[in-house]
C-alpha cells in the first residue's frame, strides 16, 4: 500500500475539483436512473418496493413484512448481549443532553420600549431517517438521527434500512431504534426506501422530511425527492483531515486515518501537516500497519485510492487549504489546537488534541455523526435537534410602541404604495389615542 505525498500546492486543485462549489450536482446517468425507481414507487407502492428489494438485496418479501413487529423487535433484544444495550444507552444518553442543550440555548425573548418578541420552536410533523444496513449493522446512526428528532419532540419517527440476506435487519439496529423511540421500522432500503418516505405507500405513510447518510444511490434519491420533501443536507462517502505540526504524533494520526479507510473504498482519508519529517513518518506507519489491520481489504483500497498527505509550506497554508476542502471531520493535532480551531470556518465537526479522536465522535461523545461531506461543510451544519423544528416568532405591541414605530411603517408602506397598510396602522392609532382624546 502506497500513500500518496504531495505538495499543497500541487495537491490544491486535484483535492478541490471534484467537491463543492468547483463540482455542482451528480452524475446524470445515476440520476436518471434513481428517478425511474423513485416513479415506479409513486406508481405502484408497496409492489414495486417488494419487486425491487427482491432485486436488489436478493429478499423476497411479504407486504406484510414490510413493517418490523413488535414482536420481531421484542426478540432483537435476546440476540445481543447487555453490554451491548448499555452502550446504546449511555450513547443515547449523552447525545440526549447535548441536543438539550442546543434546544435550550435557540430560544430568548426580546423586550424594548413596549415591544415583546418571543423566539420560540415547534417540532415538525414526521421524519424519516435512513438507516444503513444490509450487510452490516449501523446502531449508531439510529441514535444520531431518531434521538435528536425525539429530542425536538418530533411525534412520528420512521425507520428505513435495507434487510440482510436473511430477510432481517441486524438485531443491533432494531433493539437501537427501540432505545431511542423510533416509531415505526421498515424494512426496505436503498432509492426505494427514500421514495416510498417522501410519497408514501399502501404500508408506508409519507414524512415530512428525510434525513440519514448513505451510499451514491440513496444521496441521488435524497436529491431528486429534495424537489417535494426538505431533507437534511447531502450527505456521501465519509471524509477525515488531520492537521498536524512536527510535534505531531504519527501513530495516532497513522491510526486514525486507518479508522476513517475502514468505513469504505470511497472514503477520504487526508493529513495536511507542516512536517515533510511527520509526512515521511505517518506514510511508514500506515505502510506497517495495513499489514495485520482488521478490514484490511478495504482499508487497503481506500488509502490508495482516497489517501492523501499533503505538505504545506506553513500553518497558513494548511488552514486554507482545510477551509476550501471543506471536510466532514477535521482534527487537530498541533500545538495551540484551540487557537487554530478559530480560524476553522467550513468543517462538519472540529476535534481537538490527542484525546479527541473521530472514532469517538462517532459513538459517544455527544456530537452527531451525521455531518456534511463532500465539500458542502462550507454550507451545511451537522445534523441536529435544530433539523427537526421551525422557529416562529411570537410578537405583542403595545399602545405606546405602536405609536413609536408608526411613523416609520407608514413611510415605507406609502412608499411602496401599499397604502391599506399605512390605514390599517392609523386606525388603530385613532382608537386608542383618539378615544382618550375625546374622554
Amino acid at each position: 500500500m502506497l500513500i500518496k505525498i504531495v505538495r499543497s500546492s500541487e495537491a490544491r486543485e486535484a483535492l478541490l475539483k471534484d467537491r463543492w462549489p468547483l463540482r455542482r450536482g451528480l452524475d446524470l446517468g445515476l440520476l436518471k436512473y434513481a428517478e425511474l425507481i423513485i416513479e415506479d414507487v409513486k406508481r405502484r407502492g408497496d409492489l414495486a418496493l417488494l419487486e425491487l428489494t427482491e432485486k436488489f438485496d436478493r429478499v423476497k418479501l411479504t407486504t406484510e413484512r414490510l413493517r418490523v413487529s413488535q414482536e420481531e423487535i421484542k426478540e432483537a433484544y435476546g440476540k445481543v448481549g447487555e453490554e451491548q444495550i448499555s452502550a446504546i444507552k449511555a450513547a443515547k444518553v449523552r447525545i440526549e443532553d447535548f441536543e438539550k442543550q442546543i434546544l435550550a440555548h435557540s430560544s430568548f425573548e426580546y423586550e424594548g420600549g413596549g415591544l415583546r418578541i418571543r423566539r420560540v420552536y415547534r417540532p415538525i410533523a414526521s421524519v424519516g431517517c435512513y438507516i444503513p444496513g444490509g450487510g452490516a449493522a449501523y446502531p449508531s446512526t439510529v441514535i444520531m438521527t431518531v434521538v435528536p428528532a425525539k429530542v425536538a419532540g418530533v411525534p412520528r419517527v420512521v425507520i428505513c434500512s435495507p434487510p440482510r440476506k436473511d430477510g432481517e435487519i441486524n438485531p443491533l439496529t432494531l433493539a437501537a431504534a427501540d432505545l431511542c423511540g423510533a416509531d415505526e421500522i421498515y424494512r426496505v432500503g436503498g432509492i426505494q426506501a427514500v421514495a416510498a418516505m417522501a410519497y408514501g405507500t399502501e404500508t408506508i405513510k409519507p414524512v415530512v422530511k428525510i434525513v440519514g447518510p448513505g451510499n451514491q444511490y440513496v444521496l441521488a434519491a435524497k436529491n431528486i425527492i429534495s424537489r417535494d420533501v426538505p431533507i437534511d443536507f447531502p450527505a456521501g462517502p465519509s471524509e477525515i483531515a488531520i492537521l498536524a505540526d512536527e510535534k505531531s504524533d504519527p501513530r495516532l494520526i497513522a491510526r486514525d486515518m486507518l479508522s476513517q479507510a475502514e468505513h469504505g473504498v470511497d472514503s477520504i482519508s487526508m493529513l495536511v501537516t507542516t512536517s515533510l519529517h511527520v509526512a515521511n513518518m505517518v506514510a511508514e506507519e500506515l505502510k506497517r500497519l495495513v499489514e495485520g489491520a482488521p478490514n484490511r481489504e478495504v482499508v487497503s483500497r481506500s488509502l490508495e485510492r482516497n489517501g492523501f498527505i499533503v505538505v504545506s509550506e506553513s500553518i497558513n497554508e494548511a488552514i486554507e487549504l482545510i477551509n476550501a476542502f471543506a471536510p466532514e471531520h477535521l482534527e487537530i493535532m498541533a500545538e495551540n489546537a484551540y487557537d487554530l480551531s478559530e480560524r476553522i470556518h467550513s468543517a462538519g465537526l472540529v476535534l481537538l488534541g490527542n484525546y479527541t479522536p473521530t472514532s469517538l465522535s462517532d459513538y459517544c461523545l455527544g456530537t452527531s455523526h451525521v455531518l456534511p461531506t463532500n465539500g458542502f461543510g462550507q454550507v451545511y451544519s451537522g445534523l441536529s435537534a435544530l433539523n427537526f423544528v421551525r422557529f416562529m416568532n411570537i410578537a405583542e405591541c403595545s399602545s405606546d410602541s405602536l405609536e413609536k414605530l408608526s411613523l416609520t411603517a407608514k413611510v415605507l408602506a406609502e412608499g411602496e404604495g401599499l397604502l391599506n397598510h399605512a390605514l390599517a396602522i392609523e386606525e388603530r392609532l385613532k382608537v386608542e389615542f383618539g378615544e382618550k382624546k375625546n374622554n
